[in-house]
């Protein structure tokens, strides 16, 4: 216990210490890991079935976690994008790096003997991304996104996992059975890959839905005991989809999509419990996986220069190639907009966790090079590109200040009243300085205004300065958002 209080006190430490320089809290996390490993202190840790179960459990929870937190109205807009990116993206990039593993080490390196299914393989495992990391750099300085990037990359990190596990699976199936990738092979795995998605969205919805229906109509008297109940809620859909042979990793996504976007009793004591625990299931992940490596290992000029040319390959080929195929289509993105999409695709802990899968399967070859391979890959893209996210968006001018809410309050489900925040301008004080000398729309409120560091009760006769932030709350939505806009 007290070794794992000081691994997670340091991971935290850490973690803030290195946002404040662009330092991806991932990236961080790992390295604590592999500091506290054979190679640093010396804890010893090699069990890769037990980072498989670690991994599974942090990887349902963040999935539902992630779901919770998108708001559909938002990823609407960019739905088809979003999700041609998770799908043929994923499809395309293992396609393309697959393609450049087979003939590159074929000719460098053909004591490894990488066939087809070896080096698709290798690709499907790198294949989807990790942008955790991306938000939170943004977040702590505080920067937004133009062009609706954010929730598109944000859709496209928590729906991509799915395809990349069914991949991996199945390439796994196939090398373990000794079959050839032939038409029929993979019109085989194609029908398996629809097959998962259609049973893994279905179990989401359902189990969803039951989770609104159960958490609604349950009557505790600790409202503590109802994210207990929103914990099991996962746990069904993830078990019961793998059961039913979907893709667990789906369901429990669309789970948390059905769940964040339905009305739901205590709602706020749920989510605020999801955002510890998540991150809370992301240090032990990452420290764990952190630890399964053997630093000296990932030094050798076996692993390093086949590493550095295929993370090479993928940040400048692959990844922008089937970025800019799959958004053809969609023509409401810029040409800058699809550059900053294609960098931005990081690689994080999931590559590294469906690496221990091929880890734990006896009859791929090479499986602890591929898992150091993926560990150095990772580490490369997340010191490229995840400590060049902020520059890169400014570089391409897609930055846009972030404004950060000044009072921290949301109304339950059951309320239908909107409620926003509006600071005061010039424009809104032409009428007057006073609260009453403001023309408010119908059914509207000033229900508290923020000045400085305090907060006020106002009244009628309150007199408005221009650094406050005003809380109103309306019953039309529509009227407050068009006053808002007016005078803004």
């Amino acid at each position: 216990m007290l070794v794992m209080a000081v691994l997670l006190s340091l991971s935290v430490l850490v973690g803030k210490a290195g946002s404040r320089f662009g330092m991806p809290v991932l990236l961080l996390f790992l390295g604590v890991g592999m500091i506290a490993g054979v190679d640093g202190f010396g804890i010893h840790f090699d069990s890769a079935e037990a980072v498989q179960l670690i991994g599974m459990v942090s990887l349902s929870i963040i999935l539902f976690s992630g779901g919770v937190d998108t708001k559909f109205r938002d990823i609407r807009p960019i739905l088809g994008a979003g999700l041609t990116l998770a799908t043929a993206g994923v499809l395309l990039t293992t396609a393309l790096t697959g393609t450049f593993i087979y003939y590159t080490f074929g000719a460098v390196a053909p004591e490894f003997g990488f066939g087809w299914a070896e080096s698709l393989l290798l690709a499907a495992i790198m294949s989807s991304t990790d942008s955790a990391s991306v938000f939170s750099i943004l977040s702590s300085s505080r920067t937004g996104l133009t062009q609706n990037l954010r929730p598109t990359l944000e859709l496209e990190s928590g729906s991509n996992d799915p395809m990349a596990y069914l991949l991996v699976i199945i390439l796994i199936e196939i090398i373990e059975n000794g079959a050839h990738i032939t038409s029929g092979v993979m019109w085989y795995s194609l029908g398996m890959l629809c097959m998962q998605l259609a049973i893994g969205t279905a179990g989401g919805l359902v189990v969803g839905y039951l989770a609104v229906k159960v958490i609604n109509h349950l009557r505790v008297s600790n409202e503590f005991l109802y994210p207990v109940m929103m914990i099991a809620c996962v746990f069904f859909a993830f078990s019961l989809t793998e059961l039913a042979g979907g893709n667990s990793y789906l369901a429990v996504y669309i789970a948390g999509l059905y769940v964040g976007n339905s009305k739901l009793a205590l709602k706020r004591t749920i989510t605020t419990f999801f955002g510890g625990f998540t991150w809370l299931v992301q240090i032990v992940m990452f420290l764990s996986l952190g630890l399964l490596v053997n630093p000296h290992e990932l030094i050798h000029a076996h692993v390093v220069i086949p590493g550095l040319a295929l993370g090479v390959f993928m940040i400048l080929v692959s990844r922008p190639v089937a970025v800019f195929l799959c958004l053809l289509p969609f023509r409401a993105f810029s040409f800058k907009a699809r550059c900053y999409i294609a960098w931005v695709g990081l690689r994080g802990a999931v590559p590294i966790i469906f690496a221990t899968y091929a880890l734990t399967s006896p009859e791929v070859l090479h499986a602890r090079l591929m898992f150091n391979m993926v560990f150095f890959i990772t580490i490369l893209s997340l010191l490229v590109q995840g400590t060049t996210v902020n520059s890169m968006a400014r570089m391409l001018r897609l930055k846009e200040p972030l404004r950060e809410k000044e009072f921290n309050l949301d109304l339950p489900d059951e309320i239908t009243a909107a409620m926003s925040e509006m600071p005061v301008t010039a424009k809104l004080l032409t009428t007057g300085e006073c609260l009453a000398d403001i023309t408010l729309p119908p059914n509207t409120l000033v229900v508290m205004i923020k000045r400085d560091d305090r907060y006020l009760v106002p009244v009628g006769g309150t007199r408005l300065h221009l650094s406050d932030t005003l809380l109103l709350i309306s019953e039309e939505h529509k009227n407050l958002n068009t006053f808002i806009s007016d005078n803004s």
